[in-house]
């Protein structure tokens, strides 16, 4: 198992660029940037290798733990709870209680490690464990190997039932053809480094949400921050670039309260251009997935604020799940800021930090 691995990720298909000649400037900055994106690459795909193994291990472990236990179901949540809360102190938010789970579906849907396509990152296959067939799961993944598919396509393919179509079909060149054109849209631009939390969170690099920040909204979540906490009205801060899933995909909450007096958590989410309808559909998954991973009984419902500032236009909206507009209207809006303040003070920090901008 250890030298297919290892053949896998050690094949030799590096070709050192012929060095230019005196002179050729253009020359040597082709080599330069091929010499430099071949490199990348290899560091990825070697993290992504270590990666994958690690979390399969970490889920056959966590399953042969839960099947040699007794009470099965409930012990083996109360143990995943107490050591993701151990492993995450240790190592970083990679190995919270939900990644935890993830990696033990990981080994249920995958069992034989040998039969992994390595050259698969670990964002790969999270998408493939939303594929209920085990003969769609594994063709999926063994096209994305073969065909080099990113994830953007691995995830356009899945959604559009490409695999089932295909089996359904008597001619399968059309459905070729189609996906091959939709996956030309796709840019296939290859991942940077420093900017994959997911990888970053395995390597136990703290912060990693705040990566991906711009400066503007970097500086405009700092001062929202102070501002929400001088205002006296109960808020408590909980965290800065959250991090919240579903089971494909990673998100990040640029401000995350408590208010002590609502008793609830408060969600904001800054947005540096036009407010779309996508954003409030995105906040409000955002409550509805906190109040389920985060809320405790005595908890009220969580409260998301968006708050769009570009330019001279600055919209503030406010989402809470439906069933509670009630009780925000009359009880929440009494504590939590107004559109107005909130407004008014984007506006005025928006307005500091370009007046400091260097032109």
């Amino acid at each position: 198992m250890k030298k297919k691995a290892q053949k896998q990720t050690t094949a030799a298909s590096y070709q050192v660029p012929s060095v230019p000649s005196p002179g050729d400037a253009s020359s040597l900055l082709a080599n330069l940037r091929a010499i430099i994106r071949e490199s990348r690459q290899q560091a990825l795909q070697a993290v992504d290798l270590v990666q994958v193994r690690t979390y399969w291990l970490v889920g056959r472990h966590i399953i042969e733990f839960e099947q040699g236990g007794q009470a099965r179901a409930a012990y083996g949540k109360s143990v995943l709870a107490q050591i993701s809360a151990q492993l995450t102190a240790e190592f970083g938010k990679g190995f919270d209680r939900s990644n935890l789970y993830k990696m033990s579906q990981f080994y249920r849907s995958f069992p034989n490690l040998d039969a992994l396509r390595l050259n698969l990152s670990w964002s790969h296959y999270r998408l493939l464990l939303r594929v209920d067939s085990a003969t769609a799961r594994a063709w999926y993944m063994n096209e994305a190997a073969t065909q080099n598919w990113n994830t953007r396509a691995l995830d356009r393919q899945i959604g559009t039932l490409y695999y089932e179509r295909l089996i359904a079909s008597n001619n399968h060149q059309p459905l070729r053809d189609e996906a091959a054109e939709k996956l030309a849209e796709i840019q296939a631009t290859p991942r940077e480094f420093i900017r994959d939390p997911v990888m970053l969170e395995f390597l136990g690099l703290p912060n990693t949400g705040k990566l991906l920040e711009s400066r503007l909204e970097h500086a405009l979540i700092g001062n929202l921050q102070a501002f929400l906490l001088e205002l006296g009205k109960g808020f408590a801060f909980v965290a800065r670039q959250q991090r919240i899933s579903t089971e494909t995909k990673d998100f990040y909450i640029d401000l995350v309260f408590y208010n002590y007096l609502l008793k609830c958590f408060v969600l904001f989410d800054l947005k540096t251009r036009e407010l779309t309808h996508q954003d409030i559909g995105q906040m409000d998954m955002y409550v509805r997935l906190y109040d389920d991973q985060h809320r405790g009984p005595d908890d009220g419902p969580t409260v998301g604020i968006i708050l769009c500032s570009h330019k001279d236009h600055t919209v503030v909206r406010y989402s809470v799940l439906h069933g509670n507009e009630q009780l925000f209207a009359t009880k929440y809006k009494l504590i939590l800021p107004s559109e107005d303040e909130l407004r008014a003070e984007l506006l005025r920090e928006q307005r500091l930090i370009e007046e400091q901008s260097p032109q």
